[in-house]
């Protein structure tokens, strides 16, 4: 008898089935479809800057709630503080692991936490033009030319795929994206706008790319790709101190929208930690062995 082959399409790609697996979780329990949940999601994974995006989603699911987590590794080793007997871990994903355990801070003791961990954006100061020509260098290496350009005030930037560009995303080549910005503005709006239309790529609005990790994504209205834009910049700002226009706009679309039904979590969360390891802003818990400092799923 003729056996019959796997279906590989469930298992070529682990990262979309663990994506599929998060959103079925998500809609099942319907955790973040009120925007007083988003929101509050949203602060927690802004406030939590030593771990990805996505594991600080976990983490806020597994513990609501929670003021600090790291490592035993680096309770340790940072903060001279030790797990106490009995604790119950908390799981994050890992790389080259299924999960990794990390614990609360009210579940070690030890020296008394400093300010710039309990209080993390008192440590972080403003973009400064000379940071800011850093990050363009890092982004002309991937393939993505940004150019400054008197615009109005009215004007801040936009984000395209360069015609040579499209051919070779496909074909997991070095990919051509162009950003235009308001070479007007100071580095921090400057770098608020960045943020804005590299998530617009990462999060497949532009179509999918295998150089940069982007998946295919069925193409979101234009309202839910500027919020799930405006999320992951408000992300990204907040977590490297820069106060951005972002927060006004999620804040008024919250306001007037109670209920929010077709954003991917996964996606929006994503994308801010791609977009952290582009830019070399990933500050992440560490186990003792293996330093990480790129997007963890």
């Amino acid at each position: 008898m003729k056996q019959k082959k796997p279906d590989t399409k469930q298992t070529r790609d682990p990262q979309e089935v663990g994506r599929q697996l998060l959103l079925n979780l998500l809609k099942s329990s319907r955790l973040y479809l009120s925007s007083s949940n988003y929101r509050g999601l949203l602060e927690f994974v802004t406030r939590l800057r030593n771990f990805a995006p996505f594991n600080a989603m976990l983490l806020q699911i597994q513990k609501p709630g929670l003021q600090w987590a790291a490592s035993e590794n680096d309770w340790l080793t940072r903060f001279n503080r030790s797990v106490k007997d009995g604790s119950r871990p908390l799981l994050i994903l890992w790389p080259f692991a299924p999960v990794a355990f990390v614990y609360d801070v009210t579940d070690t003791e030890g020296t008394p936490l400093p300010d710039d961990v309990m209080y993390p954006f008192l440590a972080h100061g403003p973009i400064t033009p000379e940071v800011f020509d850093g990050f363009l260098r890092r982004l002309a290496k991937k393939g993505i030319e940004v150019i400054q350009i008197d615009f109005g005030s009215g004007l801040a930037g936009e984000i395209h795929s360069l015609e040579v560009g499209r051919a070779s995303a496909a074909r997991n080549e070095k990919p051509a994206y162009g950003i235009r910005l308001n070479s007007n503005h100071d580095a921090n709006a400057k770098f608020a706008t960045l943020t804005h239309e590299l998530a617009h790529l990462y999060l497949g609005h532009l179509g999918p790319d295998l150089y940069l990790r982007i998946p295919t994504r069925a193409r979101p209205s234009k309202l839910h790709r500027e919020l799930e834009a405006e999320s992951a910049s408000y992300i990204v700002c907040k977590r490297s101190g820069v106060e951005s226009s972002s927060a006004k706009y999620l804040s008024g679309y919250l306001d007037s929208h109670p209920m929010i039904d077709d954003v991917d979590v996964h996606a929006v969360l994503r994308a801010a930690g791609q977009i952290e390891a582009l830019l070399d802003l990933a500050c992440h818990t560490s186990f003792g062995d293996i330093p990480i400092n790129y997007p963890l799923f």
